[in-house]
């Protein structure tokens, strides 16, 4: 070495006699250096090149810019156990296995993508070896101070072993595994092996690993991770504590991004964030990769809009798919094909199209049996779906579902897939109106045609064969038209078409102020639709043959439907309050309030059986 700091001499290109041999070479080769300087000589005082001075700090600025960045979903992936959202239950056992010391020596993670497989199995290896000032024993109270844990995190500890079974599936990977589990760890106080999906091991691979996991190490812990828990043998599964890791429901998913997004500094619509929410199907990583698309829709300090999502999705507009449900069910064919091509041409995704009309099927069956709030969609979808599903019968929702798994089968492998939702479409409305099994075979014993169900349109059907042509050729006579001879029974009807949208108008919005047969008087209500007396002067005319003269501007009107029958049911709450023996329950039980009010069927009423001796004595 030279007595002279390398580091006063200046660069190379501002010295006259810069030597030519390389200053390294002396280190390399224990050369003697060509010859020693005597002094140091100080860099005049010269401007540098302009070059040389603005390259260094021009060049790494977007390199810089890049680096900084980080996606939502490595920039939020969970530090601690608490902050996994939606599966509380596996962190409620692993808490309580650690507290007690009953800590398992193979662990099997199962689940969807991006549920969080890999960041447990990494906050397993944690909690095993964590180790801090104040803790030196296995525990889930994970801090960011811990000896091992930014190496673990990083999947760079020496004693913390992550392998991708997908890439190494052969037994040479395992038996590499085998021979390291012997020797101790070097730092940690476990030697954990963490094999992410690990269903894609060999037959001879998960053979070799058997004997292993059944008898460990106490040194050693397994964490397995996997999405094809089926495809695990279960020899491995019998060695190991499963946990499946949930599907994040939809709404605590809407909240963790709204957070996020909080953080981030943007604001993003509650139903744009309900809208990812449903998209990312459980997965808090696809959530988060959707929203960090989202929110480069918006610029800083803007809200980002529903609609640029929905663009975003390739999804269409709710309101308007079940628009398009409804008109399907009740049979109008050109309606339903020109909802669609309006959809169709604001870009929504014919299979995403398909998807929502099968979601819309299955809210309605389900608010047909439990109620509105069954279907954990907002308010307005949710009763307008259950109203449809209250007026639609069972076994109709029951084969649409089945004609729309089909359709969306057909749509994926259409070369058209427009086309093949708009053939969808013309089956669906077709079978609207057909009878079910049973009705078939009441109307072919009367001798009545099958081309249509209760209450279905009047427009014409495709020709058919068998029963259907033969039925049709008897002289029957044509259905008589309905001719309703009061308001209820004109609500009724719109009931029976299955018009919804219209019977909820005419319940919410019209005051009767006088009826007779072809002709109405009404006072609207606040809020009505200004195109609702034309709207049901067309149905009527359709439905019974005769012009109906509806007027919206009577004055004196008395209570809506929806009115009286809120009447009815406070004053039947009132009724029954004042029962001596509910009063009487009330002030034995303070607190207690009266719930639903049923009234029950009449007990049936079976015939008597005669005993043996009675009919023995008869004989």
């Amino acid at each position: 070495m030279t007595d002279v700091d390398p580091s006063l001499d200046g660069p190379p290109w501002e010295e006259d006699d810069a030597p030519v041999r390389d200053e390294n070479t002396d280190d390399m080769f224990g050369a003697p250096p060509e010859a020693e300087p005597t002094a140091v000589a100080e860099p005049e005082p010269v401007a540098k090149p302009a070059r040389v001075k603005k390259a260094p700090e021009a060049a790494p600025a977007p390199a810089m810019s890049d680096e900084a960045y980080t996606v939502l979903a490595r920039k939020y992936r969970p530090r601690a156990f608490e902050d996994l959202i939606g599966q509380e239950a596996m962190v409620r056992t692993l808490t309580n296995a650690f507290a007690t010391g009953r800590i398992a020596h193979a662990f099997m993670l199962t689940g969807v993508r991006g549920v969080g497989k890999t960041t447990t199995a990494r906050l397993l290896a944690r909690a095993l070896n964590n180790e801090t000032d104040s803790i030196d024993k296995p525990s889930l109270a994970l801090t960011p101070d811990g000896r091992h844990d930014a190496a673990i995190m990083a999947g760079q500890h020496m004693d913390v072993m992550e392998m991708d079974a997908a890439s190494h599936t052969g037994v040479s990977d395992i038996r590499d595994i085998l021979d390291s589990v012997r020797y101790a760890p070097v730092e940690a106080r476990y030697k954990v092996y963490v094999l992410d999906e690990v269903h894609m091991l060999s037959t001879q691979a998960f053979n070799a690993l058997l004997k292993t996991l059944e008898e460990p190490p106490p040194h050693a812990k397994f964490i397995f991770a996997t999405t094809e828990i089926r495809k695990v043998p279960v020899t491995i599964l019998s060695r190991c504590q499963r946990f499946d890791l949930r599907r994040v429901e939809a709404d605590v998913l809407s909240e963790h991004l709204g957070r996020i997004a909080e953080r981030e500094g943007m604001k993003v619509e509650q139903e744009a964030l309900a809208l990812i929410a449903r998209a990312a199907e459980g997965s808090v990583r696809d959530g988060l990769s959707l929203l960090d698309q989202a929110l480069v829709q918006g610029e800083r300090g803007e809200t980002v809009k529903t609609d640029l999502v929905r663009d975003m999705l390739g999804l269409a507009d709710r309101s308007q798919t079940i628009q398009l449900f409804e008109s399907i069910m009740a049979g109008r064919t050109p309606e339903a094909l020109e909802a669609f091509r309006t959809l169709y041409g604001f870009g929504a995704d014919p299979v995403q199209v398909v998807g929502d009309l099968l979601e819309h099927c299955h809210a309605a069956s389900v608010a047909k049996m439990l109620g509105p709030q069954a279907t954990r969609l907002p308010n307005d979808q949710a009763q307008k779906l259950a109203a449809l599903g209250a007026a639609i019968p069972a076994g109709t929702l029951s084969r649409a579902w089945s004609m729309l798994l089909k359709a969306l089968d057909e749509v994926r492998r259409a070369p058209n897939p427009a086309d093949a939702v708009e053939m969808a479409i013309v089956r669906l409305a077709y079978a609207a109106d057909l009878p079910g099994p049973e009705e078939a075979l009441k109307r072919l014993h009367a001798g009545e045609p099958i081309t249509g169900g209760p209450g279905g349109g009047s427009a014409p059907r495709g020709g058919g064969g068998g029963a259907s042509a033969q039925l049709a050729a008897r002289p029957v006579p044509a259905p008589a038209l309905p001719d309703p001879q009061t308001f209820d029974a004109v609500v009724a009807l719109i009931g029976e078409k299955r018009e919804i949208k219209l019977q909820l108008d005419v319940q919410q919005h019209v005051k009767l102020v006088s009826f007779k047969p072809g002709a109405i008087v009404y006072e609207s209500g606040p809020n009505a639709p200004a195109d609702l007396a034309r709207r049901l002067a067309g149905r009527l005319k359709d439905w019974t043959g005769k012009t109906w003269l509806i007027a919206a501007n009577g004055q004196g009107g008395g209570e809506t439907l929806i009115e009286q029958e809120r009447r009815g049911r406070a004053q039947e709450r009132a009724e029954v309050a004042e029962d001596p023996f509910v009063k009487a329950v009330l002030e034995a039980f303070p607190g207690a309030k009266v719930g639903e009010i049923k009234t029950l069927a009449a007990p049936l009423e079976l015939p008597t059986i005669p005993d043996e001796a009675e009919a023995a004595d008869e004989d």
